[in-house]
């Protein structure tokens, strides 16, 4: 057992020192993690149908959102396993919240990154990452199987 764990723990080491490398080798750190999250919700509370549905849900706590996307995004880029959030649950119940949004969240933070990424492999990577984290959402917040379902299709 003792090895098991010993394993395990050599095993999530090495793949966050990959991870570190691989995000070292495309310009991302900490302080571009910082910047690209402030300036992106910056941006989102300026963002005519995205600002108010972020501020109505986060309304006097910012400081708290930004901290743990913070922690989300440098979780997610340097395989840390800091972020222990639950995305799905906090997005359920988000009032005027529609699958329409995610294309305009996907298409501003693309337009931050042309801001902010320090390369072009960074953007790439962000972006191919927000794009899964968007599509994962929308399925979990508002598809509908039975919308599927063959026997309940008319021709």
């Amino acid at each position: 057992m003792k090895n098991e764990i010993q394993g395990r723990a050599a095993h999530v080491a090495a793949i966050r020192e990959k991870a570190e490398a691989e995000m070292k080798e495309i310009g991302v750190d900490e302080a571009f993690i910082s910047r690209l999250v402030e300036t992106f919700y910056g941006r989102v509370l300026r963002h005519p149908e995205l600002g108010p549905v972020f501020d109505a849900r986060l309304s006097g706590r910012w400081p708290e959102h930004m901290d743990k996307m913070k922690s989300f995004w440098s979780a997610v880029a340097f395989r840390s396993g800091a972020y222990g959030g639950k995305p799905v649950q906090a997005h359920l119940g988000v009032a005027n919240m529609t699958p329409e949004l995610f294309p305009k969240w996907l298409s501003l933070f693309s337009a931050t990154l042309d801001d902010v990424a320090p390369t072009p492999e960074a953007k790439d990577w962000f972006m191919a990452t927000a794009e899964r984290i968007a599509k994962s959402l929308t399925l979990s917040l508002f598809y509908n199987p039975a919308l599927d379902d063959p026997a309940k299709k008319t021709s």
